[in-house]
């Protein structure tokens, strides 16, 4: 359901590891991604905390990251820094990342 409210939803990035087959990749994106979430205005709220996964879920490497509006974080995904994170990273884990509006 889409925010139809007067303020302005935030955004979030809600990322979860299925596989890590090279964590070297994986170091490699994390300098580059983290520079890149809180210069686009991220705010990490969990990485790799406590996870209890039900049904199809996955608690293997899980990330969320908040953004103070959705078109924040689509903006943030599409910059030319996450980018060059996303080029580093390449076929070293596979993940299910999706981009989630708040709810006001």
């Amino acid at each position: 359901m889409p925010n139809t409210g007067g303020t302005e939803a935030k955004g979030y990035w809600v990322s979860v590891y299925r596989t890590i087959a090279d964590p070297e990749k994986l170091a490699a994106y994390d300098k580059l991604a983290g520079p890149a979430v809180r210069a686009a205005g991220g705010r990490l709220l969990a990485r790799d905390s406590r996870v209890v996964a039900h049904d199809a879920g996955i608690a293997e490497h899980t990330i969320l990251i908040e953004f103070d509006s959705f078109e924040q974080a689509v903006a943030a995904r599409a910059s030319a820094a996450y980018q060059e994170a996303l080029t580093v990273l390449a076929d070293g884990v596979e993940r299910d990342f999706r981009i989630v509006e708040g709810l006001d």
